[in-house]
């Protein structure tokens, strides 16, 4: 299938993400697009960013030239310190995911299945993974966001019936957001279209979905960088 717009890039898929997060959500960010969603949070916006590695109250990703070792996200990207941030050891972190005190975070993924179910750590024909703390986040979080693209590289969808790469955890997710689409995980199953990227028709995204989409009767497009925060 030809695509019949352009897709959204990863800054754009991070900054419809970050319209997500409310004043005062306490959110974990993982590695890869999760990690830009800090640059795009609309001004008089706080949020609370955790880290595995042991911080709490972090700011965003810091700019080049100005990284501080010691402040360091998942992914080992620097970020900027803020006004009361903490620092603890990861253990305590991870209490605080396993405990329920993580409003919102947001992960990669592999595969993502009509009822919820998350793959994120594994291929197995490469048979090598990293989990992270990708299933305590997926279990001990309150919301669940996945930011990817919409096919893998050879153009499969990633969004299917039932995954078949080993879960990182079941039926956790609550939001899909990738390059063509915004996708709300029913309570109890079942994928609902939300927006479209720009161009895009319910059609097409529904070609490049292995999972039957609901698609209602309004669907806006999707706002990008530099376009009004949503109310």
């Amino acid at each position: 299938m030809i695509d019949p717009a352009p897709r959204l890039d990863r800054r754009a898929i991070a900054s419809r993400v970050a319209q997500e997060l409310p004043d005062g959500a306490v959110v974990n960010l993982g590695i890869g697009i999760p990690t830009m969603c800090s640059d795009f949070v609309p001004g008089g916006v706080q949020i609370i960013y955790q880290a595995e590695t042991g911080m709490l109250g972090c700011g965003r990703i810091a700019a080049d030239g100005d990284g501080n070792p010691d402040i360091m996200n998942a992914g080992g990207q620097f970020l900027e310190p803020v006004p009361g941030m903490s620092f603890f050891d990861s253990v305590e972190a991870f209490n605080m995911i396993r405990g329920g005190h993580i409003d919102i975070t947001v992960l990669g993924a592999l595969q993502v299945a009509e009822n919820g179910d998350l793959a994120n750590w594994l291929i197995p024909s490469r048979g090598i993974g990293s989990i992270g703390g990708a299933m305590d986040l997926a279990v001990g979080a309150k919301k669940v966001i996945v930011a990817m693209e919409h096919t893998d590289r050879r153009g499969n969808p990633k969004i299917v019936e039932t995954c078949a790469y080993p879960l990182t955890g079941e039926a956790c997710v609550t939001q899909i957001v990738t390059d063509i689409a915004v996708i709300d995980v029913a309570p109890g199953g079942g994928l609902v279209l939300r927006e479209v990227a720009p161009g895009w028709s319910a059609e097409a995204v529904q070609a490049l979905t292995a999972a039957r989409l609901q698609v209602p009767s309004t669907l806006p497009a999707i706002h990008g960088p530099g376009d009004p925060p949503r109310a």
